[in-house]
């Protein structure tokens, strides 16, 4: 018994910290898959691959460059993959204590009958829903603008002879905090040459924030969304609430950490705390 419990002892560390590499390894794939990063590293794996047979050829030489190489690339990283990284570090650190569906259903509703209104008459829009990450940190201008988000409003905003109609819209919430704003144009190379500026921005700013940027083409009236880089064109209102449901909706799917903590040890150790509205000064 003594033998089994000491094997059980030496063996639970070594399948916990594998378990916990393939989890990082994973979540750090999917987190750059589609994004800039990609391609390097795709261009890292190969290196990786290529200093291990030079080791098994022992090619001396090729295995010292390789190595020197690999031990400057943790600065490389840190540049070439800072925005993945930021936007990673503030999902984690994204825990919302305090929230109500039914709030967070009603802010979504907004952004849906207004890409209802705007896409009948084919009036552009650009509107960049506010997560973790302050918006205004990464925007080049913008006027304050600190209202209420409505579809009226923002029919208005984005109404062509409007003077503050081109650019974005940032909304935290249920409010709209800036207007006219631009964002910062991708730069990738393999887009579709039929992409119009709006496109490029919102994917520019889903490839530095972790904001959901929301789309209505002035030539064709179609709806599209952008969320971490990626760009999904010509979705209807229904499967544009069923994305923004997902991202923002968490009840039903996953409880906040008040919520689990009062499951976990009762009702009656957690003080009721009154509800906050999520993005509300």
């Amino acid at each position: 018994m003594s033998l089994n419990w000491s094997m059980l002892e030496n063996s639970w560390r070594p399948a916990l910290e594998i378990s916990l590499l393939a989890i990082g390894i994973y979540y750090t794939f999917m987190l750059v898959k589609g994004s800039r990063g990609w391609s390097v590293i795709i261009g890292f794996l190969l290196l990786f691959l290529f200093t291990i047979v030079s080791w098994v050829l022992k090619l001396e030489v090729v295995s010292w460059l390789l190595g020197k190489f690999f031990a400057f690339s943790a600065f490389a990283i840190l540049v070439i993959f800072q925005p993945e990284l930021r936007r990673m570090l503030s999902e984690l650190g994204n825990l919302r204590l305090f929230y109500t569906a039914r709030e967070q259903r009603e802010n979504i509703e907004v952004i849906i009958q207004t890409v209802e209104r705007l896409a009948e008459v084919k009036i552009g829009a650009l509107i960049a829903l506010e997560q973790a990450i302050q918006l205004q940190e990464v925007v080049e201008s913008g006027l304050v603008v600190d209202c209420e988000a409505t579809p009226e409003m923002l029919e208005t905003i984005f109404f062509p002879n409007n003077a503050i109609h081109d650019g974005g819209v940032i909304i935290k919430g249920d409010r709209i905090t800036y207007a006219a704003c631009i964002f910062p144009l991708t730069q990738r190379q393999d887009l579709n040459k039929t992409l119009g500026t709006r496109h490029r921005a919102a994917i520019g700013l889903t490839e530095e924030t972790d904001a959901i940027v929301v789309v209505v083409s002035e030539e064709t009236g179609l709806t599209s969304y952008a969320y971490k880089g990626q760009l999904v064109r010509g979705v209807t209102q229904e499967e544009l609430r069923a994305f923004l449901t997902s991202v923002f909706v968490k009840s039903g799917r996953s409880r906040s950490l008040i919520e689990w903590l009062r499951k976990l040890i009762g009702e009656r150790h957690i003080p009721q705390a009154p509800a906050v509205k999520a993005g509300s000064k």
